[in-house]
């Protein structure tokens, strides 16, 4: 079982800014791609960003895109996502995330490792 932990989360004022980091287990036997997930109140969890094991590869949803940045520690068993000119509607909780492959997606279902996910709230 691959566990992952998250952490950074919290309460920011629109407009603001707020970093999420992730740490998975250090493993030598595969090349994984990450990703952050959210979920709001009364909403399916959605994709936000992914990145591959190099680092190279990124992808965002358009929700996100150009206000989130998501990267890789030199470790590559970390993950941070940067999250700028924050919006109530950002309002959820945020997991990161681990396909058990170098594939890195959008796709929810190509997902199988899971933090627990951490808080952020973006006030008005």
């Amino acid at each position: 079982q691959v566990q992952l932990v998250e952490s950074g989360g919290g309460l920011v004022q629109a407009g603001g800014s707020l970093r999420l980091s992730c740490a998975a287990p250090v493993r030598t036997d595969i090349d994984y791609a990450m990703g952050w997930f959210r979920q709001a109140p009364g909403k399916e969890r959605e994709a936000v960003a992914a990145i591959s094991w190099s680092g190279h590869s990124t992808y965002y949803s358009d929700s996100v895109k150009g206000r989130f940045t998501i990267t890789r520690g030199n470790a590559k068993n970390t993950v941070y996502l940067q999250m700028n000119r924050l919006e109530p509607e950002d309002t959820a909780v945020y997991y990161c995330t681990e396909p058990g492959s170098n594939v890195a997606t959008l796709t929810i279902n190509d997902y199988h490792y899971w933090g627990q996910g951490t808080q952020v709230t973006v006030s008005s």
